[in-house]
């Protein structure tokens, strides 16, 4: 505003492991002004797919170092991972699925920035499209395992 540049819409980190814009106020803010939410790492940069529940695979990034730090993850990390991968499990989905749809239930989220290595794993992250809405149960299941 100050400098007359209108903006549309804001671009920032925002997933499961790293709820900053919710927290601070960004996404309220947002909404107020009738501006729009880009997610990008939506699955933080893969640990909230199944790639990691059994540990860290050969091949994958933190292997090769890029992006991700074997350091990241814990077992306190990894219990989290498998309790929201249990629950999207009973939801009908996969890990991504959930938290993909997890940022989308977020009114102001206009969309996500998904890196894909495959056609096929592209088509799986969009069937998060089709899931249900989150009930006031699940998301209390969300907050817990998080905390």
């Amino acid at each position: 505003k100050e400098h007359g540049v209108p903006m549309l819409i804001y671009q920032g980190r925002f997933h499961l492991l790293d709820r900053a814009p919710h927290e601070e106020g960004i996404l309220d803010e947002l909404q107020s002004e009738g501006k729009g939410f880009i997610s990008f790492s939506p699955l933080a940069q893969g640990l909230l797919t199944d790639r990691y529940l059994n540990g860290i695979p050969e091949g994958s990034r933190m292997t090769e170092g890029r992006f991700l730090k074997q350091n990241v993850l814990t077992q306190e990390l990894l219990d989290k991972l498998r309790a929201l991968n249990n629950l999207a499990q009973q939801r009908g989905e996969s890990l991504a699925q959930m938290s993909l749809a997890w940022i989308l239930n977020h009114k102001v989220v206009t969309s996500v920035l998904v890196g894909a290595s495959s056609t096929q794993q592209l088509e799986t992250n969009l069937k998060c499209m089709q899931s249900a809405p989150f009930s006031d149960d699940e998301l209390d299941i969300i907050e817990r395992i998080l905390k």
